[in-house]
């Protein structure tokens, strides 16, 4: 690429170039301007408009680009706290596209996704959780503020991430309750380059025969047992725990030691379970996989 700039730096000038102006540039400007080639600029272009970060529109005969109404940059880590403040604000108050400019905008600054996932999009969970069960917002409202907030996941999950074959996880809800925490724990490990099987809310499958089918899974997805692969069970009670973790443990020693399980638990107490790792803090889960990880790859 001209000038050795990386995707990050390409959109940060994009970004720069294109505040400073009111009526937009043409794609020869811009490629001009940052010394790229017209047709790899305008492959970009295109990558960015996809995102949401500029759109585009015709003046006469050329095309110009300009950039979207709330684009700003942010600066990290000292942002976080911000972007935590500004998310639920704009989550309770109904800004629905507020939220969605707000997670672009995290996304154009290179902010870290997990940590995103972890001192964002966690705590709004939690918060509507705590509001509903305070009575101060309703069924409609929790509903609406769960779809929003499942909606800035997959923005987030949107963000391109090379997967290492060898780092597998498979993510599985064992409530309703706890499935917004299963998206966005698959994306945080999506973000950090595992091969993710979200399978979300799993306490229909609750039954005599699931060893068997997870078994038939397990078998499909991961045939040649390369690598790890690790089961993280999401619950917000002790019997989805405890039915999920059996169900894990019954087939483990069909696929051998790199097979792990790991619960995530939500059930405000400790749970007496047979897991390699339980905690109840979200940062945790994806800590101990990566340690796992660590260890069995140096």
């Amino acid at each position: 690429m001209t000038r050795g700039y990386s995707l990050e730096e390409i959109q940060q000038k994009l970004i720069d170039i294109l505040s400073d102006s009111r009526s937009g540039l043409s794609g020869v400007e811009i490629s001009e301007r940052l010394g790229i080639n017209r047709a790899t600029m305008a492959k970009y272009l295109n990558i960015f408009a996809a995102e949401g970060l500029i759109k585009q529109k015709n003046a006469g005969n050329i095309n110009l680009w300009s950039i979207e109404s709330g684009t700003e940059k942010l600066h990290f880590p000292d942002d976080y706290f911000h972007v935590k403040e500004k998310f639920l604000e704009y989550l309770t108050t109904g800004s629905q596209n507020q939220v969605y400019n707000l997670i672009r905008n995290c996304q154009h600054s290179g902010a870290n996704i997990s940590k995103i996932i972890n001192e964002v999009i966690i705590p709004a969970i939690e918060s509507v959780e705590d509001m509903y069960l305070k009575a101060k917002i309703g069924k409609s409202e929790s509903k609406l503020f769960h779809g929003v907030i499942s909606n800035a996941i997959q923005i987030l999950g949107l963000v391109p991430h090379e997967s290492n074959a060898k780092k597998n996880v498979i993510i599985l809800s064992a409530d309703s309750q706890s499935l917004l925490y299963a998206q966005a724990t698959s994306c945080a490990f999506g973000s950090r380059g595992w091969q993710v099987w979200e399978l979300g809310d799993m306490s229909d499958a609750i039954d005599v025969l699931y060893d068997l089918d997870l078994q038939k899974f397990l078998t499909r997805i991961w045939k040649q047992k390369h690598g790890i692969m690790i089961v993280a069970v999401i619950s917000g009670t002790e019997e989805g725990m405890k039915f999920f973790s059996e169900s894990v443990n019954s087939v483990k020693p069909k696929f051998g030691k790199n097979m792990h399980l790991v619960i995530y638990s939500r059930a405000g107490k400790k749970p007496n379970v047979k897991a390699e790792f339980v905690t109840d803090d979200f940062e945790n889960t994806i800590r101990w996989a990566e340690s796992v990880s660590d260890k069995a790859f140096g």
